[in-house]
């Protein structure tokens, strides 16, 4: 064998030796625990809903489960000491939900973020899904009212992640009082993305413009609000009083604008008298019955003096109702006793984050 062949037969003989080390190690660094596989590209799946979620015109609770609401209004920012006994008076009243008025400090003292985990545990305690909302926003013109409304809930995230199935954000109460769809959807825009931003889940509750009255809106524009969110969980509250609920063709009008786009609503609020007119409540909670569309009256006790006629409840347990106005709501035939059912949430309490 030459010189020149031996030299090219070593060469060929120690890079033969090199490549079987290669493979050596680089079998030894493969885990013996089970065979190797083919590596894929990860990719990020949304999370799964835990919590309240809409289901086109059907509100669902963390079961799965439709929901239809029957609760009141509670005036909490102005009545703080009264919210452990009020509880204890709408559970025994038959609700399953309680809308709650907080502040973000904007016009009344601010409600914090220990007050509202202490309301949130009340509610849980009685079996009410607790409906937050901010009632500061109420005939305050502009889109920084609305905005300072969505971040107070961002403030507060920490007690309120983790209670997806037992709370709704209403985001602001009665924003803007004018019915004008391009400035509601243009603000709800920037408002809705700001709670997702910030890692809150819950359905969002939006109040329809014209002070909530304005049902049009919720035709015009919500499907945009509703797209916006990358969860599409909002829902939408009609209130009703002398402008939406003027007469019945009214009522079902405004209440029709939501199926129409296939929206997710509910009656956030709702008088027999108001100064804006009257409404027949009769046809009002029928209507909530044949459509399963849930609704919320205002309000339990401690309206200003104008409004004292609007006071369910002659005292804050419970035991003395107001006649034909509280009677008709909590015990009329399509009141909250006989109609309402308490969230399946509450026999399931594997879900339970407290």
């Amino acid at each position: 064998m030459g010189r020149r062949k031996f030299s090219a037969l070593l060469w060929i003989c120690t890079a033969l030796c090199l490549g079987l080390l290669c493979v050596a190690c680089a079998d030894s660094a493969v885990p013996t625990t089970g065979p190797a596989t083919q590596a894929t590209v990860p990719t990020e799946a949304a999370p799964p809903q835990t919590g309240f979620h809409v289901d086109g015109a059907t509100l669902l609770d963390a079961n799965g489960n439709p929901f239809m609401m029957r609760g009141v209004n509670h005036l909490h920012a102005w009545y703080p000491d009264q919210m452990e006994e009020t509880a204890h008076a709408l559970a025994a009243a038959g609700c399953n939900c309680v809308r709650i008025v907080l502040s973000n400090g904007q016009q009344w003292e601010r409600t914090e973020a220990d007050s509202v985990a202490s309301i949130i545990q009340i509610c849980k305690e009685n079996n009410l899904i607790a409906i937050l909302e901010v009632h500061d926003t109420t005939g305050v013109p502009g889109k920084d009212a609305l905005l300072a409304a969505a971040q107070y809930f961002v403030d507060i995230q920490d007690v309120l992640v983790g209670q997806e199935a037992y709370v709704i954000l209403n985001i602001a109460n009665e924003w803007p009082s004018l019915s004008n769809s391009t400035t509601w959807k243009s603000a709800y825009l920037e408002a809705i993305p700001m709670l997702r931003q910030a890692g809150l889940r819950h359905t969002i509750m939006v109040d329809c413009a014209g002070g909530g009255q304005n049902g049009k809106c919720m035709e015009n524009a919500g499907q945009d609000l509703l797209e916006c969110d990358p969860l599409e969980n909002v829902m939408f509250s009609l209130h009703i009083y002398g402008t939406a609920g003027s007469n019945p063709a009214s009522i079902s009008e405004n209440l029709q604008y939501a199926a129409k786009a296939g929206l997710c609503v509910c009656v956030g609020e709702f008088g027999h008298r108001h100064s804006d007119g009257d409404v027949n409540i009769a046809y009002l909670m029928q209507y909530c019955l044949d459509n399963s569309i849930g609704y919320l009256a205002w309000a339990w006790k401690g309206n200003a003096p104008q409004s004292a006629h609007l006071d369910l409840a002659l005292a804050w347990d419970g035991s003395a109702l107001s006649p034909g106005w509280g009677q008709t709501v909590i015990h009329g035939p399509n009141g909250i006793h006989a109609t309402a059912e308490i969230c399946s949430i509450f026999f399931d309490k594997s879900t339970d984050n407290s």
